[in-house]
Formats: structure tokens, sequence, C-alpha cells
């Protein structure tokens, strides 16, 4: 799960620069309207209270939470925003999935394939590259040490990596919501939690050059307003993710 985990940090690390855009307030919109389309109460509906966590944490105002709410389980009619998974290859032959929400799928496909194609990777056939991962629940808290692992174990979990002072633990899907609470409740604090997918198999990409595409093919991904998620199984050196 390395390649995963370290994706995961590279973006989290981004995440204090993104939330500054205006266009992160559309993702986590269409991400709570996606969510909604299951249930607009949220302690009823995990993956929704997940959604607005997440859109807390960006400082989205409460006013766009409710809207976005509204939009997905139907009261502001209009055009609804639909879940679409793109796969692909990247440079070094990485396998990437790309999660959508999007009201116009004529203008995130070709917006997701250029992105692949512009920075050495292409896009690929429905199942391709799905296959490749598995879905999982992520818990990050704060801590490390084996307090946080006999916890985590204790209350399900599958496994527990540490990066840095944090801990990272994964879980089956359907355990998120009672591993996440279990954990609160025992004193961990949880910095986020949230459904992803994690690569079988990691591919190393050991040549600056490749890994510099990669890292570019993955940004300009990321910087697409209609992507929700990406997931990537390369692992690349620490020395040259800081070059």
């Amino acid at each position: 799960m390395s390649g995963h985990s370290k994706w995961s940090t590279i973006k989290r690390q981004k995440g204090a620069k993104d939330a500054a855009r205006s266009a992160v307030f559309t993702r986590l919109g269409n991400a709570i309207a996606v969510a909604a389309r299951s249930g607009a109460d949220p302690t009823m509906n995990f993956t929704l209270r997940l959604a607005i966590d997440k859109a807390k944490a960006a400082n989205m105002p409460m006013a766009n939470i409710q809207r976005s709410i509204d939009r997905g389980s139907g009261k502001l009619g209009g055009e609804q925003i639909q879940e679409v998974m793109y796969e692909g290859y990247g440079p070094g032959g990485v396998a990437v999935l790309v999660e959508c929400a999007t009201d116009n799928l004529n203008r995130t496909y070709p917006e997701v394939k250029l992105a692949f194609s512009k920075h050495g990777g292409n896009i690929a056939e429905k199942g391709a590259v799905a296959f490749q991962f598995d879905r999982k629940g992520m818990i990050r808290t704060k801590g490390t040490g084996d307090e946080v692992l006999m916890q985590a174990l204790e209350a399900g979990a599958e496994d527990v990596q540490e990066e840095g002072e944090e801990s990272v633990i994964y879980t089956d899907p359907k355990e998120l919501a009672r591993v996440r609470d279990e954990l609160n409740n025992g004193g961990i604090e949880v910095l986020e939690a949230e459904l992803t997918y994690v690569p079988n198999n990691t591919v190393a990409v050991n040549d600056k050059e490749t890994a510099g595409k990669v890292m570019r093919m993955m940004d300009a991904l990321e910087d697409l307003d209609d992507v929700s998620a990406t997931h990537v199984n390369f692992d690349i050196p620490e020395e040259l993710l800081a070059s």
C-alpha cells in the first residue's frame, strides 16, 4: 500500500495551497451532491458525512454545503451530478484511476484524456486498470506507536502504517464508519477518513525524467474541476520526489 500512501501524503501536503483556489468548492460541492443522492441526512448517510467533513475542513460556507445537498437530493432540479471513473496508464506503466463528479460527460472525458496524453499517458478501456486496485476505507490519525496500532486492530482495521507523526489505517469499506467512530471514542484524534482505492502492487519509478512526467500528469489531473479523486500505484523514491 506504500504507493497509495505516498500519493495520498503528497496530495495532503498540497491541500493548504489548493484550498485557496475557489475551484476547490466546486469539487467539494459535487462530491456532496453525489453523496446526497443516497440520502440527504448525514447521520444516516456516512458517505455524505465524510463529504461534508471535507468541505468544512476546507472552510466551505454552510450555505454552499446545504445548496449542494439540496442539488444532489433533487430539491433544486437542473442537471444531476453523476459519478464516473476513468482508467489509464501513465509514463513508466503506472496505473491510474480518476474519479470524477460531473454534470457534463462531454466536457469531462476530453479534459481527462488530454491530461493523460499531454504528459505521456493514455486513457484505457473500462476494467483495464481497475482490477489492480482494491476498494478500502482509509483513516489518517495523529500519533503513532503501539497505542494507535492496538486500538486500530481491536476496532477492526486491516492494516496500519506510520507516516512521520501520523498513522494511516486501512479498513474494509463497510467498516470505515465504525472504525473511525471507535478510534474517536478511544481518544485517538482522527484527521480524515475516506473511501479510496489501494493498489495491489506498486510500480517502481527510479528514473528522474519519468518521475517528473508522472507527477506532472497527476498534477494536471488533480487540477481538473470535475476530478474528485485520483489513485495511482507508483513508488517513487523520496529523493526523486524532492527534486
